[in-house]
C-alpha cells in the first residue's frame, strides 16, 4: 500500500513540486561549495603575519605611535610590517611598546 495518490496528475504534481526543490538545494549546495572554495583560496593567498608591526598615527605624515609583535590583537589598523632591526630602532628612539604583546621584552630592549 503507497501513500502516493494513484492518479497521474497529481502524481506529475508532487514529481514537479520535488524536482523544483531539488534544484534549489543543487544550487545552494553549490553555493556553499563556491563560499568555501572563496574562503579556502582566501588564506592560502593571504600574506603571513610579519614579525613586527608599526602603529601608525592618524592624519597627514601619520607618525609612528606603538611597536606590536605580528599579529598582536591590540595593534590598530594604521599599521605597516617592520624588520627587526627597525623595531629595535623605533624602540630606542622611544616610541612606545605595546604593552599588551611586549615587543621590548621579545626584543631584548631595554626601557
Amino acid at each position: 500500500m503507497s501513500d502516493l495518490p494513484t492518479d497521474l496528475s497529481r502524481l506529475r504534481t508532487l514529481r514537479t513540486w520535488h524536482a523544483m526543490w531539488v534544484e534549489r538545494i543543487d544550487a545552494a549546495i553549490a553555493a556553499a561549495e563556491q563560499r568555501e572554495r572563496e574562503r579556502r583560496q582566501g588564506e592560502e593567498r593571504r600574506p603571513p603575519t610579519p614579525d613586527w608591526v608599526m602603529e601608525l598615527g592618524i592624519g597627514v605624515g601619520r607618525r609612528p605611535i606603538e611597536v606590536h609583535i605580528g599579529g598582536c590583537y591590540a595593534a590598530g589598523k594604521r599599521q605597516r610590517p617592520i624588520t627587526r632591526e627597525q623595531a629595535v630602532a623605533a624602540l630606542d628612539e622611544g616610541i612606545r611598546a605595546c604593552i599588551h604583546c611586549r615587543p621590548d621584552t621579545e626584543l631584548g630592549v631595554l626601557g
